[in-house]
């Protein structure tokens, strides 16, 4: 015979989170986010498996495909971001290079993979608004990253973005979107 809980039993509970699109941390959830918001994700863990484990891209990309919620992601973004991060790897690092504080070896591998499909965002999505590509570029480092990782990938493609979306950057800067890019 079962007992109806009492009040006592039901106020342990911790209070419900408010559903404001966001984690405890600041990260979006799950169901808050785009399908290219997606495919950056498995891009990012994809990079992860190239850089630390070496695999290829065809072996990452048939393992990819089959996680949870791959479906739900922009499978065409993915493939771009996958596999132009991965053919274009020197020419992004060099990109990156000079906006690095230290050698690109002491870059960890989600930073360094956030980086480059910043770059190549800034490259070659040119649909993408560079403010976007850096907050998604962020936000994926606030989630995969470590503690400050975000503040570094932001100021390298600040200084990126205004290399590389020059007129972009300036147009906003000129209407008051923005205040000014780091140098």
């Amino acid at each position: 015979m079962t007992t109806p809980q009492t009040n006592a039993t039901q106020n342990k509970r911790p209070p419900r989170q408010e559903r404001t699109g966001l984690t405890s941390t600041g990260v979006r959830k799950a169901g808050s986010k785009s399908g290219r918001s997606r495919a950056r994700e498995f891009a990012l863990q994809a990079l992860y498996q190239h850089m630390v484990g070496g695999n290829t891209a065809g072996d990452i990309d048939l393992f990819t495909r089959d996680l949870i919620g791959f479906n739900k992601a922009d499978s065409v973004h993915y493939d771009a971001l996958l596999h132009g991060c991965i053919e274009q790897a020197n020419q992004l690092d060099a990109l990156i290079l000079p906006f690095l504080d230290r050698p690109i070896a002491e870059l960890s591998p989600i930073e360094r993979a956030a980086m480059w499909i910043g770059t190549y965002e800034f490259k070659h999505c040119l649909d993408v608004p560079w403010r976007v590509v850096i907050n998604e570029c962020i936000e994926l480092t606030k989630e995969f990253g470590g503690t400050d990782g975000h503040k570094y990938v932001n100021g390298v493609l600040n200084g990126l973005a205004s290399e590389l979306r020059a007129k972009e950057v300036q147009a906003d800067i000129a209407s008051g979107k923005v205040n000014v890019v780091a140098d």
